[in-house]
């Protein structure tokens, strides 16, 4: 039974071995021009320009902050490296920010105006149905413009 349990453990590091050394190969390029400059982005599966389910992998340089905006899906994010301040609603208050840390995650519904910064830096994973679109609150803040 005990050697069971160690070939259990052992491929149990060689698994998160691996998945450590994908993320690290991962390709990144800049951020998406939805998003204020400075971002890295990285396809993980799927495409966030065509409709359906798609995992990006986002990194925010510290001192980074995104203004009050919404997705018209849900949008999972959660916290791969570093810390984010996540608020809801559509004036950013800092007081209102909940500090996500490394492997914390939450839910931004569809359409539910938010806001974030990170004042070290993070490295997000985002589960989303595409396209990936972001609207912002007010139109002096999209990038785009």
């Amino acid at each position: 039974m005990s050697r069971l349990v160690l070939v259990g453990v052992v491929a149990l590091l060689a698994g998160s071995a691996a998945q450590t050394g994908a993320r690290s190969a991962l390709d990144w390029g800049p951020g998406p021009p939805s998003l204020p400059r400075g971002a890295k982005l990285a396809i993980i599966s799927g495409n966030p320009n065509q409709p359906g389910p798609f995992a990006i992998q986002l990194r925010f340089p510290a001192g980074y902050e995104v203004p009050p905006h919404s997705h018209p899906t849900d949008e999972h994010v959660t916290v791969i490296d570093g810390v984010l301040s996540l608020g809801m609603g559509s004036v950013a208050h800092r007081s209102n920010m909940k500090v996500l840390g490394k492997g914390r995650s939450t839910i931004a519904p569809a359409n539910m105006a938010h806001y974030a910064s990170t004042t070290q830096g993070a490295t997000l994973l985002i589960r989303a149905n595409g396209p990936f679109q972001v609207n912002y609150v007010n139109r002096k803040d999209d990038p785009r413009l």
